[in-house]
């Protein structure tokens, strides 16, 4: 059966704003030889072959790498594919890493980030009988490309959402927040957030501040390294930096690196909590759970499914896909250890906001949002 975002898990959530998504950990079962040093291929029957190309953070970050990964382990056991893959250590390694797939004769190639979206587009301009798909990525110079569909998710509703709800649940008045890079795909995270909390602050009388991120500037905390994604220690200097103002809710948007904010959460002995992204982070980082209050999950296991199924069924389109809240393809994660600690009333609220936002009776501002 045809896996689709109205099915995106099982786990059932403690609301109904949305499902969770449903990252583990890559398995090993794709062993066989390497199409290049750091990747790998696995047999199955049938001659089409799905294969993928990651960010640097690698298939295990607890984060969008690692559940876009998914969508590939799913596309072979569903669809009984064959499979390929290669990680990426460094920006360096993109271009090649892309080529040792089109050597591979893959017949899609899924990339993994907003990072590589040249190369993808290069390679998807020299292979056009080869499929490609992007996750975080609709540059204006994709248009044309018909092999190309991006994969595009709009969180910066979600994070809103995020954003009400840290502001709703602090206990000091202040949130934080910090970014990998200062790039499209996390400062819409940080955007959302703000407002989030702007709202709320609006609706309630209240003046929660938001650390880390200044919306109007669009500037704020980012973790300071040479890999901003893969720096854990730097993560939890951002973290810090925020908690010793007062922050009690960190919001990381800085793939494995947001882990030192849970290291951060986790030593605070219950004075700080945070948010994680892209994924549940109960799920895919579950020593953290009793930190994680709710994430901001991406549906990008499902939509790397679905570009994968689209290619073997000659139904790809390089039309974008972009998730929403209305088609969950981003939303808020269960509250899992907290559920018992969140108002029935901020519960009740989420709901409300959300609906508000998909009916558009909400309107979101943030440049990062991504069009069809």
């Amino acid at each position: 059966m045809k896996k689709t975002f109205l099915g995106l898990c099982a786990a059932a959530a403690a609301t109904t704003l949305a499902l969770a998504g449903c990252a583990q950990a890559p398995g090993t079962e794709g062993s066989g030889s390497s199409a290049a040093p750091s990747g790998g291929t696995s047999a199955a029957t049938g001659d089409f072959k799905g294969c993928m190309v990651s960010d640097s953070g690698g298939f295990d970050d607890k984060s969008f790498n690692q559940t876009s990964y998914k969508g590939l382990t799913d596309a072979k056991d569903q669809l009984g594919i064959a499979t390929g893959e290669v990680e990426s250590a460094t920006t360096a390694d993109f271009a090649k890493n892309i080529q040792s797939m089109v050597d591979a004769k893959c017949n899609i190639i899924v990339t993994v980030g907003f990072l590589l979206a040249d190369d993808t587009l290069a390679a998807a301009k020299k292979n056009p009988d080869i499929k490609f798909a992007i996750v975080d990525s609709n540059d204006a110079k994709f248009a044309g490309v018909t092999n190309l569909k991006p994969l595009v998710f709009n969180t910066a509703q979600s994070s809103f959402l995020a954003g009400y709800f840290a502001a709703g649940m602090s206990q000091t008045g202040k949130v934080g927040t910090f970014g990998g890079l200062n790039i499209p795909t996390v400062t819409i995270f940080m955007d959302g957030y703000a407002q989030g909390v702007a709202y709320y602050n609006k609706q309630k009388g209240k003046n929660v501040s938001v650390l880390g991120w200044n919306a109007e500037k669009q500037d704020g905390t980012f973790v300071q390294s040479d890999k901003p994604f893969e720096d854990v220690k730097g993560g939890g200097r951002a973290a810090q930096g925020l908690t010793s103002q007062g922050a009690d809710i960190i919001f990381p948007v800085a793939g494995p690196a947001g882990e030192g904010a849970l290291q951060t959460a986790k030593a605070s002995n219950g004075k700080v909590n945070a948010i994680w992204v892209d994924t549940d982070g109960c799920v895919s980082a579950p020593n953290y759970c009793a930190n994680i209050m709710t994430s901001v999950y991406k549906g990008m296991d499902v939509a790397v499914f679905d570009a994968i199924k689209a290619a073997q069924d000659d139904s790809f389109s390089s039309e974008p896909f972009v998730g929403t809240l209305e088609n969950e393809g981003t939303g808020l994660s269960p509250f899992n250890d907290f559920d018992a600690k969140v108002p029935a009333e901020m519960k009740t609220e989420l709901d409300a906001l959300k609906a508000d936002i998909v009916s558009g009776k909400i309107t979101i501002e943030s440049k990062s949002q991504p069009t069809t």
